[in-house]
């Protein structure tokens, strides 16, 4: 596979993984090293090191990205306002010592669709405080366009709703985001359901695919982790390889025109 470009950082794996459903900690490292990720993501709501509550599954995670030579990637999850997702971005970076942060600014309960107008206002001040934002949003091309002309690299449009495994919901929408934005490193982020929809994201030319609860939710997070990162793998080389244009009509594979024809003698 060819390396993925995260802001300067060549990254061995296409494929970002979450932390959070797992059955225990020791479930999470195991599936997380079978995935072959080098980028977890956390949410400092969820784990702070410097609370006991946090400390097993911190411990957890710094094993794994030293194992792996990896990034923590820490994110904003269940902020609704730009302020508040600023706030909680500053205390991660102060306290994973860390300027990537995952950007996520929802403003509806119902499917956890981001908020646009919070978003971009969110990702500005960050740029500007010297973050590096992966933004997480919607498959608007014009709002992946906003985010990449503030400075946004990396840019995560998801796939569906989150949690929901409904996988490309708008193919349509993902091809022209690829399409119109050829220089952004494009994730795809959420709703993935099964290793079927990362390998399909990847044969549209996405760079990578961020995903959580389809592993952690699995009968089997270990192998389900495993399945994944080489769904990416088959995608990404059949993108590279160059996928046949589909047809309107059939073709034989072994055509009979200009073939020549063995005939024994009687």
């Amino acid at each position: 596979m060819m390396t993925l470009n995260i802001y300067g950082q060549q990254l061995d794996s296409r494929l970002l993984i979450g932390s959070a459903l797992y059955p225990s900690p020791h479930v999470m490292k195991q599936a997380i090293l079978a995935s072959g990720s080098q980028v977890v993501t956390l949410s400092l709501k969820r784990q702070n090191p410097s609370e006991k509550s946090g400390q097993q599954i911190w411990r957890y995670l710094q094993e794994v990205i030293a194992e792996v030579h990896g990034h923590l990637l820490p994110n904003t999850a269940g902020c609704k306002t730009a302020k508040e997702a600023v706030t909680l971005a500053k205390m991660s970076r102060e306290i994973f010592q860390t300027d990537w942060i995952k950007l996520e600014v929802i403003g509806d309960d119902y499917n956890l669709q981001p908020d646009p107008i919070e978003l971009l206002n969110a990702t500005e001040q960050l740029i500007n405080d010297g973050f590096k934002v992966l933004p997480y949003c919607t498959d608007d091309l014009v709002l992946c366009q906003r985010l990449y002309d503030l400075g946004c690299q990396v840019i995560m449009p998801w796939a569906s709703p989150i949690g929901t495994g409904k996988g490309l919901m708008n193919p349509y929408n993902l091809e022209t985001i690829r399409l119109r934005l050829p220089d952004a490193t494009l994730i795809l982020d959420a709703g993935i359901g099964k290793p079927s929809d990362a390998c399909l994201a990847m044969e549209m030319g996405y760079d990578g695919v961020l995903l959580n609860s389809a592993v952690a939710l699995a009968d089997n997070p270990v192998l389900m982790a495993k399945a994944f990162g080489q769904a990416l793998q088959a995608g990404e080389q059949g993108y590279v390889a160059g996928i046949m244009e589909q047809r309107q009509t059939a073709h034989p594979s072994t055509p009979t025109l200009d073939t020549p024809f063995w005939h024994q003698n009687s």
